[in-house]
C-alpha cells in the first residue's frame, strides 16, 4: 500500500523477468502503518494525496483520487499485509499484491477493510471462507511478525527497497523508477 511501490511496479515486474536465472525472489512485507480503526487525520490525508500527485507528475503513475471521496481512509497497511500472507497459502501472493495495489489506486477501494480483502480473493477465485479464516489465523500474525522482523534485520527503513543477499552478505541495491537496466546492471555487478 506504498505509493512509491506503486510506482516502481512497472520496473519491478520488467526487473523480475529479467533477473539472472541464479537469483531466486522473495517479497518481503514491510508493514508501513499497524492496525488502526481511526479515520487518517487530515494533515496525513493532504500529505498522502501530496505523495501521490508527485508520483502522478514525475513518473507518470496512474492514480485514482475518488479514494480520497469514497472511503473512509486509515493508516492501516497490516491487514493488506495478512492478506497477502493468506493469499500465499492458496498460491495467490503475487495476484493479491497486485490486486491490492490495484483496488487501493485505480478502483477507489479501502484494502483497510476486511470485507474488501475478502472480495479481491474472491475476485482472484480464492476460496473466500478459507481466505477469511486464514486472515484471522494466528498462523498469518506470526507470519507477518516473521517478515516485519526480517524486514527491519535487512535494515529496510523505506519502500520500497531491494535487496541483494550472496553468501549471508545483504547489499542494498538502488533502484530507478524509470528504468529497471539500471537496477538490473548494479545486481550483475554484485554478481561477476
Amino acid at each position: 500500500m506504498c505509493s512509491w511501490c506503486w510506482a516502481y511496479r512497472p520496473c519491478l515486474l520488467q526487473l523480475r523477468e529479467n533477473l539472472p536465472e541464479e537469483i531466486s525472489w522473495q517479497n518481503v512485507l514491510g508493514g508501513l502503518a499497524p492496525d488502526n480503526d481511526q479515520p487518517m487525520p487530515e494533515q496525513t490525508r493532504q500529505m498522502v494525496q501530496g505523495h501521490w500527485r508527485k508520483i502522478q507528475s514525475t513518473i507518470n503513475t496512474e492514480f485514482n483520487f475518488d479514494f480520497w471521496i469514497k472511503c473512509q481512509p486509515r493508516r492501516d497497511t497490516y491487514k493488506a499485509c495478512r492478506a497477502v500472507i493468506a493469499a500465499a497459502r492458496q498460491n495467490a501472493e503475487e495476484a493479491m499484491i497486485e490486486a491490492i495495489q490495484k483496488a487501493y489506486y485505480l478502483r477507489a477501494m479501502n484494502p483497510s477493510e476486511l470485507g474488501t480483502l475478502a472480495d479481491l480473493a474472491a475476485e482472484l477465485g480464492l476460496d473466500r471462507s478459507l481466505f477469511v479464516i486464514d486472515l484471522r489465523s494466528d498462523q498469518t500474525e506470526t507470519e507477518l511478525r516473521r517478515q516485519l522482523l526480517l524486514r527491519a534485520n535487512l535494515y529496510v527503513r523505506s519502500f520500497p527497497s531491494l535487496v541483494l543477499e550472496q553468501d549471508s552478505k545483504r547489499t542494498l541495491i538502488m533502484h530507478d523508477y524509470q528504468d529497471y537496466r539500471i537496477t538490473l546492471r548494479q545486481i550483475q555487478s554484485y554478481l561477476t
